[in-house]
């Protein structure tokens, strides 16, 4: 097995064959949308010849980005709240060691990454500030505007901490900028201090933004290796073209399938995954279909569990609670480290009938135990395998997501590629703050307090 594969197998007890290929003509349509822009948000559909064409000089500008900051930082800070982070987390999780961070300086290969404006947090700013401290450190600031409140808040604390530790000459060279090409706040800073910069395609939503500078650039400054990542990506950009037909296309199966369990009022998509490392992937699964679904009164809503952990807290829910659910499960074919269970002469814990095996034998027997007994519990079990868990399959992952997306938004008849109520608790948090400009909206809403 050379690629993901996707097994429908635990779907078959609640939607017929018959039921999935009503909607293949529909779904091949929706495909070839995605590459002649026939329909709403076509001018976000950079993200769908990405992988395709990205250049060498591209990829090596980046990476001798990524070489000066790995060579001169402990540390580097990736500024950016959403898609601006949440695809670069995503894969450096995915892909480094669980414990690297805890390294000494002197025995790591690669900077920490460390993370800052997602959120508003004194408590955290304050405690990432005091750790970089007597840290060299960097910053990658990715913002189109450089005025979203939360990463520009960071960044303005961040570059005046880094600015009084170096100097301003040395600290422009330890910060990147990644942002709108021509215009905006960040774009106009990092103009005049001298600042590295890589450009926010105008044509790519946040959300599909990984297989850019603003995904690419922190996963090779962690040391990944961005060129078996983008060329897994290209692998399934190859095998789900606008000439696919559907029972070849994988995420235009998956996409038809959660709709029609969508129809059947299966509200909540739970995705599922039994390695600890793609927590991360998760939240970037769902912010792709909670942003790209969620509006106009619909869309499935993403959740996502971490098993068997969450067995032990959300299973009884999963098991036997309102039967409005679904779940896709990513599993990894074969892991990376060997693990063999001893012998125990007393066996007081009674595990000796394990004696001999891998840990993953008994995580993937927990996996197959689950997903069967979650579908005898009424609960769809969609199964996505990845044959292990490195930069080609990744960027197989992170392709198939990407597409099943776009086409799902287009069976739900919506336009999945903008994101309009993202600015109503802006609006309300700059009337609070009496935010210039915003002094009748600052009327209105204390009047509601």
């Amino acid at each position: 097995m050379d690629t993901i594969q996707l097994n429908i197998k635990h779907v078959s007890d609640f939607l017929s064959e018959e039921d999935i290929l009503k909607q293949s003509a529909q779904a091949t349509a929706c495909n070839q949308a995605l590459y002649d822009g026939s329909r709403e948000g076509n001018d976000f559909l950079g993200w769908v010849a990405l992988p395709s064409s990205i250049t060498e000089e591209e990829l090596r500008e980046i990476e001798d980005a990524a070489k000066v900051l790995r060579t001169h930082c402990e540390a580097v800070v990736v500024i950016g709240i959403g898609g601006s982070y949440l695809g670069a987390r995503a894969v450096i999780d995915a892909l480094s060691g669980s414990f690297d961070w805890l390294q000494e300086p002197k025995e790591r290969r690669n900077p920490v990454i460390l993370y800052a404006g997602n959120n508003i947090s004194e408590d955290y700013l304050h405690e990432l500030m005091n750790f970089l401290e007597e840290k060299q450190f960097g910053i990658i600031n990715i913002s189109k505007s450089g005025t979203t409140t939360e990463p520009a808040l960071a960044f303005r604390l961040l570059k005046d901490q880094l600015e009084s530790k170096v100097g301003k000459e040395e600290a422009r060279n330890k910060i990147v900028a990644i942002t709108d090409t021509s215009k905006g706040a960040l774009r106009t800073l990092a103009t005049t201090e001298g600042y590295k910069t890589f450009v926010i395609p105008d044509n790519v939503g946040g959300r599909y933004s990984v297989l850019t500078p603003v995904g690419l650039l922190p996963i090779a400054v962690a040391g990944i290796d961005i060129r078996k990542l983008v060329g897994g990506a290209l692998e399934i950009e190859k095998a789900t073209g606008p000439s696919t037909t559907f029972d070849y296309n994988l995420p235009a199966i998956y996409a038809v399938i959660r709709n029609e369990l969508y129809r059947q009022g299966k509200k909540i998509e739970i995705l599922v995954n039994y390695h600890p490392k793609l927590h991360f992937m998760a939240e970037w699964w769902k912010q792709l279909f909670g942003e790209s679904e969620g509006k106009e009164n619909l869309g499935i809503f993403p959740a996502a569990v971490d098993f068997t952990t969450d067995l032990h807290s959300m299973g009884q829910w999963i098991q036997e609670g309102e039967r409005t659910i679904f779940e896709t499960v990513i599993s990894i074919k074969e892991p990376k480290r060997k693990v063999t269970i001893p012998h125990d002469e007393r066996d007081l814990d009674g595990l000796n009938f394990l004696e001999g095996k891998r840990v993953d034998e008994v995580n993937k027997m927990a996996e197959l135990g689950t997903r069967i007994a979650h579908v005898d519990g009424g609960v769809p079990n969609l199964l996505i395998e990845l044959p292990e868990l490195n930069e080609k399959f990744v960027g197989q992952l992170i392709y198939f997501f990407e597409k099943a997306c776009g086409i799902s938004g287009y069976l739900l008849g919506i336009n999945p590629f903008n994101q309009p109520g993202v600015e109503a608790y802006k609006k309300n948090m700059f009337a609070l703050l009496e935010k210039p400009g915003f002094e009748e909206a600052t009327k209105v809403i204390k009047a509601r307090i």
